[in-house]
């Protein structure tokens, strides 16, 4: 039998916060909020609470454990990947990370051709045993027209691209969040949405629309943070809103978050 190296004991007397793999890239299968599986490849994070005694933990484990839901991930089979991993592990805590590109099919507002958008999107699972912890995070590209060039100028006004990133910690086990709620929502907030393919009478509506919704950084924020209030599922949220100045030389963000619990909402 081979000696296993990892499970000797060690007297030195220091726990570990965190012990795992990082950066591994994996083909995976994200559920949308239809139930239809969407291919993508993300890149994961996993660790375990490791104790004083234990020299170190096996970390074959951790891709075996990811393997066998590799294709059917959700928040709530994210979670019990931490919970599986965290009990293999007999450790008191695991966190489970991972980012990918989540594409959606969008239809142009006016000719309807439908092209695929990458929206970057994160999630993170720990499990202990306490409460268990769930948080998602989408970034969103938008445009936007500056209300204030718009309100100076004789003809036009200045717009640019953007970013809208909305990060929250759901409730667990949140079966009915997922990351098209947000990405809408963000883009609701924006001038207009952004997206893959455009003809000209589709670039025609969306230029008219948005100088008609003119929204500075700070509007943005704002927006996203009204229908985030009403949501009864959240225990904190951060949202953030950057601009790649088309007239200036640098960018103009704004940022906000808010625990739920502390402000005695739901």
């Amino acid at each position: 039998m081979l000696d296993d190296v990892q499970a000797h004991a060690d007297s030195r007397g220091v726990d570990l916060d965190e012990v795992g793999i990082d950066g591994l890239q994996y083909p995976v299968l994200i559920a949308d909020r239809e139930g239809v599986k969407r291919e993508t490849i993300a890149t994961v994070k996993m660790s375990v609470a490791l104790a004083s005694t234990i020299k170190g933990a096996h970390l074959s484990r951790f891709v075996e454990i990811f393997h066998a839901s590799r294709d059917q991930l959700s928040l709530v089979t994210v979670l019990s990947i931490a919970d599986d991993l965290r009990r293999s592990m007999s450790s008191l805590s695991a966190r489970v990370h991972l980012e990918f590109p989540y594409l959606v099919e969008k239809q142009a507002p006016v000719t309807r051709l439908r092209a695929y958008v990458a929206y970057q999107c994160a999630i993170e699972a720990e499990s202990s045993a306490t409460t268990p912890r769930l948080a998602l995070r989408v970034q969103v590209p938008v445009t936007s027209v500056c209300p204030c060039s718009k309100a100076i100028s004789d003809r036009g006004a200045h717009n640019q691209r953007g970013n809208i990133t909305v990060y929250i910690e759901p409730t667990p086990p949140a079966t009915d969040l997922w990351f098209d709620e947000l990405i809408e929502l963000a883009e609701e907030a924006a001038s207009q949405p952004v997206y893959a393919l455009l003809k000209r009478p589709d670039e025609r509506h969306i230029t008219m629309a948005a100088y008609d919704n003119p929204v500075f950084v700070e509007d943005m924020v704002r927006n996203v943070c009204v229908a985030l209030n009403s949501w009864t599922n959240l225990i904190a949220y951060r949202v953030q809103a950057v601009n790649d100045e088309s007239i200036h030389n640098h960018a103009a963000y704004a940022v906000t978050s808010r625990n739920m619990t502390s402000t005695g909402a739901s």
